[in-house]
């Protein structure tokens, strides 16, 4: 009676931890270098998600590389308090495929927070290609097949994904041309060295907004109401239907996390999306935020296998590996 009385006492002294967090300041990993899109939202998410959680201190810890793997590899190797958690993008789904020995098991190393928002990509090309609409650069591409080239960002990057399923929905084998980064490709496309990129409003609109490249569709289902980009036509009304690519973002904690931790923060983000400041961000950048059932972890960890599933056919088909 009185050891199972000590044990009683012991597990009341250990419920306050749970119902007190977060007690301490929370962390969250981005996969990619400070300054990049994803980092841009990462950061004014955090600013709004501290409010729900008690104003609690919240700090990003860039650790870039290897496509987003070494930062999700540390996430997932984090301890599982609720106190690192992961702000990740589409190559969670992706690097799967991508990446043929992962350190670490997409579906089952994490917990599932939410979705958080949806970027969508821009369809452009240097001024120097004749084509001053879908269906006419959809005609050069095909009549000109492989003495064409598509930009990209680098393998894993946004652009390049984007790349492979226009490719793929194309029929069309152009040039991959992969470089460091999204300046460098764009520089280039300005310039006339390459002639077509697929890549996030976050990194395109100023460009179409300056008439320094070609705007010729949008790459989701719905046309976006941004100024700049309301008169592009989605891919989809153009001809590629069903066509649908966006860079989402979601959060993530470590696997084994308890309940009680990732019911609070599911909460937290669901509040945290509707935050003026945040949602006034987001639109600054082009992103549409997550209002939909994604926003419950179930329906986010549902929502990634499906991507698993839909990209790593295109990876497959493409034969383009990160490894």
């Amino acid at each position: 009676m009185k050891r199972l009385f000590t044990i009683a006492i012991a597990a009341l002294a250990a419920l306050p931890a749970f119902a007190e967090y977060p007690d301490k300041p929370i962390m969250i990993v981005v996969p990619f270098a400070a300054g990049g899109p994803t980092d841009k939202v990462a950061r004014d998410f955090a600013e709004a998600l501290r409010k729900p959680l008690g104003n609690v201190a919240i700090t990003i810890d860039n650790t870039g590389g290897a496509g987003g793997t070494l930062g999700a590899a540390k996430a997932a190797r984090a301890a599982n308090d609720g106190y690192t958690l992961m702000l990740h993008h589409v190559s969670m789904a992706t690097s799967p495929s991508l990446y043929r020995k992962l350190p670490y098991k997409t579906l089952e190393g994490f917990e599932y927070l939410g979705l958080i928002n949806e970027v969508p990509m821009t369809l452009i090309s240097s001024k120097s290609v004749p084509a001053n609409n879908f269906t006419e650069l959809r005609k050069w591409l095909e009549t000109n097949g492989s003495k064409t080239n598509l930009a990209n960002a680098g393998i894993g990057s946004a652009s390049h994904l984007c790349g492979l399923m226009l490719q793929s929905a194309l029929k069309i084998a152009p040039q991959t041309i992969p470089y460091k980064g999204t300046a460098p490709a764009m520089t280039d496309l300005i310039g006339g060295q390459v002639d077509i990129m697929c890549d996030q409003t976050t990194n395109t609109t100023a460009q179409i907004e300056g008439n320094m490249v070609r705007a010729y569709a949008v790459t989701t289902q719905q046309r976006l109401k941004t100024p700049v980009l309301a008169a592009l036509p989605t891919l989809d009304e153009s001809g590629l239907k069903g066509f649908n690519v966006s860079i989402w973002h979601g959060l993530f904690a470590p696997a084994g996390t308890p309940k009680a931790v990732t019911d609070k923060l599911n909460a937290a983000l669901k509040v945290a999306l509707k935050d003026p400041a945040f949602i006034k961000s987001q639109e600054g950048l082009g992103a549409v935020i997550i209002t939909d059932a994604r926003v419950n972890g179930p329906e986010h960890k549902k929502f990634v296998e499906t991507e698993i599933e839909k990209w790593g056919a295109v990876i497959k088909a493409a034969g383009q590996y990160a490894d």
